[in-house]
């Protein structure tokens, strides 16, 4: 598979420390620091595959949802996004202009989804949903703590793209849904702590 000029593949489940520590030794090794971190993986749930969207938020209510599975997601979503970032935080730190991007999701906001008017309340599960609210803090705790080294945190919505992640049934295509994470990722001089999607800044 051709994945570009000058790229590279490195192995790393964010579930498994050994190959986060594998790829960041390969990286300091042939880079000697790392400009850019975008912490990009995601599940929606772990239960049974080829499940409408409507299906994976029915069986992800809250008052009903398996404890495993809630452990699954957010072991990927939320501890893999922690162990990664901790890992490469010593090559970011000798980066000139380090940037760290969360893909987040719309769903993540608090304010939004409190909000009785807005289109995807029903949709807010305690797997997914509050998985990336929890991002969204996770996110928050390393650009408070990070800002005095200059190194920039943020989260990113890519909106509502069809991928596996609902069964592709997302009104926008991949396309229209990297715009915005790859608009933040390569903003050198841009603000810390923000959270913004496809139509610009997003409620935490």
């Amino acid at each position: 598979m051709d994945i570009g000029f000058n790229a590279r593949s490195i192995e790393l489940d964010v579930t498994k420390q050994s190959t986060i520590t594998t790829a960041a030794a390969r990286i300091a090794k042939e880079h000697g620091h790392l400009d850019l971190l975008v912490n990009n993986a995601g599940i929606s749930h772990a239960g049974k595959p080829r499940r409408t969207l409507e299906e994976v938020v029915e069986a992800n209510r809250a008052s009903k949802a398996s404890i495993d599975e809630v452990r699954t997601v957010w072991e990927t979503n939320v501890f893999g996004t922690i162990s990664v970032t901790q890992t490469m935080l010593p090559l970011l730190r000798k980066a000139t202009a380090a940037r760290i991007v969360n893909v987040s999701s719309g769903l993540a906001s608090l304010s939004w989804i409190a909000d009785p008017d807005t289109w995807a309340r029903k949709h807010f599960d305690i797997v997914y949903g509050a998985s990336k609210t929890a991002m969204n803090a996770v996110t928050m705790a390393f650009a408070l703590e990070l800002e005095k080294e200059n190194i920039k945190v943020n989260a990113v919505s890519p909106g509502f793209t069809a991928t596996a992640l609902n069964n592709f049934q997302g009104t926008d295509s991949v396309e229209v849904g990297s715009r915005e994470p790859i608009r933040v990722a390569l903003e050198t001089d841009g603000p810390n702590m923000t959270f913004t999607g496809p139509e610009g800044p997003l409620q935490w």
